[in-house]
């Protein structure tokens, strides 16, 4: 203790002197948030010193980051898009963070359309057993492998499986001949090999392999917002997980629709409420879904989808500017139109990292209550709006209370679509 004391002191006094003489060179190229780091996708940050540097590795929960010393410089390679925090020392003291800013005029048009979502899988997903009825009694291959449900399934002997169709002929010419299938299974962020032998159901005289699989999802939600440069867009707010199985579905591809809603479900105490879509009669694709993540699907549009009463781009708010009080909502409870409605932010949480819950809203419209009773399934993603800016968006409702729910910072979300919407401030010298 005595000793990294007497460290400081030096270099304290070593830091004066180099910034009496003008021999300090500040830190640059780093890009800060308040007591922490955000990385991003194929970047690298770079700090140089004239002094020596340091850093302590504090959470990596959400991405993997490499220190690189290098004399006067640390090097934070992000693997993945995420956010770290790191303790950065300069001669034994700690450098001075600076509040993150938005880039300059930077906006984005706010959405409240409902839209149909088509999904498709990587491989097949595996979502139940059943038992086949050989001569020899009713038996499951694929629990007879260790197949667990929520495992999917990317290859059979070798071949890239995309759809249930593909994987039939294998079925029936492994039945055939006797011989086990060769399966690449993903189970969670594992690879594995599994060996199955379909088997043959006497009633039907066809080789089965004794699993239940699917190659797609669909379903309706509310779009978030549309950034007209790049032609980004965020929706749902939340991920979509399989209906079988609860378990996050594995993108391969996936297509956005515009959808009318034919009716609402109303909620009620312990029974939430729900929209009633169907995709809109042409289907016309208006865009792509390239990720399905915790803060919901992203993917570009083709096209520019209006709302009809907040077309215009608007500036966006970040998580720690979020005040409690009035703010609206954009969504569809009927047909097409988008409408916007009254809620009260409850509390808002200033995230350091992101999160999928961090506000609490209750909606106070009257005209909303009595058509929807709250916050309904299929209102997710529904952007909020306060004081002209864009905050976040619906996600959550309460089981216990339609009235109220969860939101997600608009903040993460951009974040998620891969869109830059910080202003790399200056960082001042060490302190």
């Amino acid at each position: 203790m005595k000793f990294a004391m007497l460290n400081k002191i030096i270099g304290g006094i070593l830091l004066i002197s180099l910034l009496t003489l003008g021999l300090y060179q500040p830190l640059r190229e780093v890009f800060l948030i308040p007591n922490h780091l955000v990385l991003f996708e194929g970047s690298h940050y770079n700090i140089s010193t004239s002094l020596p540097v340091s850093a302590k590795h504090v959470n990596a929960s959400t991405a993997s980051v490499t220190i690189h010393k290098d004399d006067s410089a640390i090097m934070l390679d992000a693997d993945k898009p995420g956010t770290n925090e790191l303790l950065l020392d300069v001669a034994g003291l700690p450098v001075k963070k600076v509040d993150v800013q938005v880039l300059e005029d930077f906006k984005v048009v706010p959405g409240g359309q409902s839209i149909g979502v088509k999904l498709n899988t990587l491989g097949v997903l595996v979502v139940g057993h059943h038992l086949v009825a050989t001569s020899e009694g009713k038996k499951s291959p694929g629990e007879m492998a260790k197949i667990q449900v929520g495992d999917i399934i990317t290859k059979i002997n070798g071949q890239t499986i995309k759809k249930m169709g593909d994987v039939t002929p294998f079925v029936q010419e492994a039945g055939k001949k006797g011989e086990p299938l060769k399966l690449d299974i993903q189970r969670n962020q594992e690879k594995l090999k599994a060996s199955l032998l379909p088997l043959k159901d006497k009633n039907e005289g066809t080789y089965k392999l004794g699993l239940y699989i699917r190659d797609s999802a669909a379903g309706i939600g509310t779009m978030t917002f549309y950034h007209p440069t790049s032609k980004k867009y965020g929706a749902l707010g939340h991920v979509i997980s399989d209906m079988d199985t609860k378990m996050p579905i594995v993108v391969k591809d996936g297509q956005v629709v515009q959808s009318t809603v034919t009716s609402i479900e109303k909620g009620s105490n312990g029974d939430p409420g729900e929209k009633l879509a169907r995709f809109s009669s042409n289907r016309e694709v208006i865009g792509n879904i390239n990720r399905n993540s915790p803060f919901g699907i992203f993917g570009k549009l083709n096209q520019q989808i209006d709302n009809g009463i907040m077309d215009k781009e608007m500036p966006i708010t970040l998580s720690h500017e979020v005040k409690e009080g009035p703010a609206k909502i954009l969504t569809v409870v009927e047909g097409s139109e988008v409408e916007e409605f009254d809620v009260e932010i409850v509390s808002s949480i200033p995230q350091k990292f992101p999160a999928i819950k961090g506000m609490v809203l209750k909606v106070t419209d009257k005209e909303l209550l009595k058509k929807t009773g709250g916050i309904v399934q299929g209102m997710s993603g529904s952007p909020i709006i306060q004081n002209g800016k864009l905050v976040g968006a619906v996600t959550h409702v309460f089981v216990n209370d339609p009235t109220s729910g969860y939101g997600v910072h608009i903040e993460w979300m951009l974040n998620e679509a891969g869109i830059n919407i910080y202003e790399k401030p200056v960082v001042n010298k060490a302190s």
